[in-house]
């Protein structure tokens, strides 16, 4: 069973009926219990840094992340979710996030030509090619919706880059932590395999 954790993010729904659709089960919750009794756990949304570091504290869900990836449970983030587990962003000064991965979350560069926020398709490169793009071909397409992006500290972790104004480095994985700035769920086959792959880790 994959837990979907529920901080009052948007685009929750989606994930769930992608993983339904794979005939994953799956639950949307914030119960501690059920999100530590999981096989795999996935922390999606879209929405503002600050607002989501206040919501996942509120709801005591914090530590239960932290349980979760030390117990060694496979974890994903979803575009919010990805940038959650760094440490801080330039949407929200002074807010600290989860800073389980080491690196920095920027805002998108403005211009000619490029609109922020960033939404459509991008090919990815695979620099460290990791579990989550097995049987996935260089230059595949994801579908992405954001104005911030990942300069991981440690490139050794990522696993997944594109162009945009920048090198966004837009999937990341260390041990048992996964997390992508695309949406998969909304990447048509390519996301679905990405997502079954991580249901098949282990």
């Amino acid at each position: 069973m994959t837990a979907i954790i529920d901080y009052d993010a948007g685009n929750i729904k989606s994930v769930e009926k992608a993983l339904l659709y794979l005939g994953e089960e799956a639950v949307i919750t914030r119960d501690r219990e059920v999100i530590r009794n999981a096989d795999h756990v996935i922390l999606p949304g879209v929405g503002a840094f600050g607002s989501a570091m206040e919501k996942l504290r509120g709801y005591g869900l914090e530590e239960v992340i932290r349980e979760v990836i030390r117990e060694n449970i496979p974890f994903l983030g979803i575009c919010l979710g990805l940038q959650l587990l760094f440490a801080s962003s330039e949407e929200s000064p002074g807010v600290k996030g989860l800073g389980i991965l080491p690196g920095k979350i920027l805002h998108l560069p403005e211009g000619e030509g490029r609109k922020i926020p960033h939404i459509g398709w991008n090919s990815l490169q695979f620099p460290n090619k990791g579990r989550l793009f097995q049987k996935i071909a260089s230059e595949s397409y994801v579908y992405f919706v954001h104005s911030y992006y990942l300069q991981a500290e440690d490139e050794r972790i990522v696993t997944a880059s594109c162009q945009y104004g920048a090198l966004i480095h837009a999937s990341v994985e260390k041990d048992n932590v996964f997390a992508c700035q695309f949406h998969p769920e909304k990447s048509s086959q390519v996301g679905l395999r990405i997502l079954r792959n991580f249901i098949e880790v282990r």
